[in-house]
């Protein structure tokens, strides 16, 4: 090669270089990361230091009143964690709300502030009658009185019977199957479940028996594998862990394949004698096979993902979210879930309380755990059981994660990371819009968004995603997304009379899923009034033709003055509009109001002469509008699940007809689905098409909608300049949106703390 080609080629790949240097230069100029250059602005009465009367105990707070009942009660508490049904000890502590007349007179600046107290469940199974006793603790964060109250809540006292069983009693049912139960049939254990001490999981039942007094639960056997719920062995074993003494527990009755036996001593006898129909079931591989989520393929490229290019448009402070339209306060309720306070929209209070109350299953099968099963989430802790979530799958990679403080079942507090999110969700549609090329010629449109509260609840098999969302014009929807695994029943004789086969000899039994939800609307202030509008034909003879005649649809208006005209059976028909109405009118003379809209496809819960039903009734109503009190606060109670024949709290009882116009009421929502498991349940439960729950829509409460004013609005007519910033700001994404977000670094602590179930 000559000098001049030499120089040639070493211009040519310097030519090449500059090229791609500035090719590399111009990249990371159109994609720098996005830069919050201003803060955005909220109105400042939106925040008020007066809401942390509604924010959960405090880790500090939660301390103080565990040393107070250890040093004031009069008996030794003992860990609950490691606790004995014949010990005493704490189950939990949580937040005591303050009456509602007391909230608002300090919330709207009338009166002193109510003292923040604690109410904490204590069990005391060393006395000469065993108990469950609650007491309210105060004032925090030093208290110095303790209340009784649990007969002023429940009429009476609490048997000890009605508890809910501690993390420890599962732990020694568990070892109780190990050590005293499986070893008297070694010959069955070993030759049909291969059962080598480990390989083995049990699953718990509910309610614990048949009548009132009873503690004895099926627990249904599975292969301990990953989504062992989908693995059934097809051995059932009916536990009575009544005695205060463990090692006093007994079997009484045994279940397999099709078949009961007195105990395992019997079901061992019978199969050595060849008299058992025994069933082998394929042994899984440890990662579960068919139950695993793992993915089947690798991952490929990132998908879309919703973020900020500026600042995030709301403010989370202490226990408040804040945005330009909407603030409100929130809590997580050991028992019952996500709670919301205060909620205002441009600074009018809308509803004082919108809660979940409790959830409800009910399961169909041929084989004994899953024909008894009635499972009532809130005895479990709906808000117990949460977790922390994960960013990029549960919320939002960008939006805002909470930690959560809580006390049950321990020495001292725990801190869940990460276990709410907050975020501003783009809804891919547009709110409003509309195109016009008739007289006028424009295009006028809202693009869709909405501010997100979201927690997510692991209650054993199921997960539940509870979203509240706030949207710019006015309206609240609150909706659960049920997903998780199925539970699941050996598949054996007339098993598909009860759901599909979605495994070897696995039966995905029939259920039903119902969630029950607090509304307390306060509607241009307390006292309000329910209405219904709906829909009439009418023949009329046609004005202009009196000869013939014509249907004329017609609105009709009805105000349901009693709390027996405004409860609603799952499967009446309700009024199309139905809603609480103010005494004060909108500029068109309207009675100001709020529409209750449900959207759910409910099967039946229990037949009402189920002598189980009333400990579930609120069940029976999908809308129930009851007068306020302070001692109906919640529609079920944490000891319904275990003595469901003698309910704690029957919300039937809180219908007893009273008057209700002009005065302080409450809607009780009740939203569900049938699930009839099948095989694209497998391995999990998908969120489409299950997600049920209520929209709160504002009825004439305003003068126009409220939406008009927000600032994301877009109008151009055909005389402007649509490509124009200063026309449509849509025309400046390109550039506004041209960065990558602010990511933080992946993080999760989910497996920190493996102690609960």
């Amino acid at each position: 090669m000559n000098v001049k080609t030499l120089l040639m080629v070493l211009l040519l790949a310097l030519v090449v270089i500059f090229a791609l240097v500035c090719v590399l230069l111009t990249r990371g100029e159109k994609y720098a990361h996005c830069r919050y250059q201003t803060q955005y602005i909220l109105p400042e009465h939106l925040h008020s230091e007066r809401r942390w009367l509604f924010a959960d105990l405090s880790q500090e707070e939660i301390v103080h009143v565990v040393q107070y009942l250890k040093s004031s009660l009069g008996v030794v508490l003992e860990d609950a964690s490691r606790a004995n049904p014949s010990g005493n000890c704490i189950y939990s502590i949580d937040l005591q709300l303050p009456p509602k007349a007391e909230s608002l007179s300090y919330l709207d600046d009338r009166g002193s502030r109510p003292p923040r107290q604690a109410l904490a469940v204590v069990y005391f199974g060393n006395q000469t009658h065993p108990n469950v006793t609650e007491y309210v603790v105060g004032p925090l964060p030093e208290p110095t009185y303790h209340r009784d109250v649990t007969v002023e809540k429940y009429g009476r006292q609490v048997p000890y019977y009605c508890r809910p069983p501690l993390i420890a009693e599962y732990k020694q049912m568990e070892v109780f199957l190990h050590s005293a139960v499986f070893p008297k049939a070694p010959s069955f254990m070993q030759e049909v479940l291969g059962y080598d001490g480990t390989n083995v999981a049990a699953m718990t039942t509910s309610p614990r028996g048949l009548k009132s007094g009873d503690r004895a639960t099926w627990l249904v056997l599975f292969q301990n594998v990953t989504g062992y719920f989908l693995h059934p062995i097809g051995l059932e074993v009916l536990l009575d862990h009544s005695n205060l003494d463990s090692s006093q527990w007994n079997v009484k009755k045994v279940f397999y394949n099709g078949q009961y036996y007195r105990d395992f001593t019997q079901l061992e006898r019978e199969f050595t004698e060849g008299r058992v129909d025994v069933e082998k079931v394929k042994k899984v591989p440890v990662d579960g096979d068919f139950s695993s989520m793992k993915p089947r393929t690798d991952h490929a490229e990132q998908g879309p993902l919703n973020y900020e290019v500026s600042e995030p448009r709301y403010h989370v402070r202490n226990n408040q979210i804040q945005s330009s339209s909407w603030n409100f306060a929130f809590r997580l309720d050991l028992s019952r879930g996500p709670h919301l306070f205060d909620i205002r929209f441009k600074g009018q209070r809308i509803v004082y309380e919108l809660s979940v109350q409790d959830t409800m299953s009910v399961y169909g099968s041929n084989n004994p755990g899953g024909m008894l099963t009635r499972y009532m989430d809130a005895s479990f802790g709906i808000g117990k059981h949460t977790y922390p979530l994960v960013r990029g799958v549960d919320c939002p990679y960008s939006a805002t994660y909470l930690d959560v403080s809580s006390f049950f079942e321990a020495e001292k507090p725990r801190v869940t990371k990460d276990a709410i999110c907050i975020f501003e969700q783009d809804l891919g549609s547009p709110l409003r819009r509309h195109y016009s090329k008739i007289n006028s010629i424009y295009y006028g449109g809202l693009p869709g968004t909405a501010l997100v509260f979201r927690a997510v609840s692991t209650v054993g098999n199921y997960d539940y995603i509870w979203d509240f969302v706030f949207y710019p014009n006015g309206a609240i929807e609150s909706k659960v997304h049920p997903t998780g695994y199925i539970s699941s029943s050996f598949l054996y004789g007339s098993g598909l009379d009860y759901g599909n086969k979605v495994g070897g000899h696995t039966l995905g039994t029939i259920h039903t899923h119902f969630f029950a939800f607090k509304v307390d609307l306060d509607v241009g202030g307390v006292k309000n009034s329910l209405v219904a509008n709906d829909m009439a034909f009418e023949k009329v003879k046609t004005p202009w033709s009196p000869d013939n005649e014509i249907f004329q649809m017609k609105m009709t208006k009805k105000v349901l003055d009693t709390e027996d005209k405004a409860n609603f059976h799952l499967h009446d028909k309700m009024p199309r509009y139905i809603y609480f109405e103010a005494n004060s009118t909108n500029k068109w003379g309207h009675k100001r109001g709020y529409r209750i809209q449900l959207i759910s496809f409910a099967g039946d819960h229990l037949p009402e002469m189920d002598p189980m039903e009333r400990a579930v009734s609120w069940a029976r109503y999908k809308l129930a509008v009851t007068k306020r009190k302070e001692k109906e606060s919640f529609s079920s109670s944490i000891y319904n699940q275990n003595d469901p024949w003698t309910p704690t709290v029957a919300f039937a009882d809180f219908i007893d007809n009273e008057d209700i116009v002009d005065e302080d009421l409450v809607a009780w929502i009740t939203t569900g689905f049938l699930h009839i498991p099948h095989a694209e349940d497998i391995p999990n439960t998908v969120t489409v098409g299950n997600s049920v729950g209520f929209f709160l829509r504002p009825y004439n409460y305003f003068d126009e909608d409220p939406s008009i004013h927000s600032p994301d609005g877009v109008f151009f007519t055909s005389k402007q300049d649509p490509t124009s910033c200063d026309v449509n700001h849509i025309a400046c994404l390109p550039k506004t949106a041209a960065c990558l977000p602010n990511f933080p670094p992946f993080t999760y602590e989910g497996f920190q703390d493996l102690a609960r179930l």
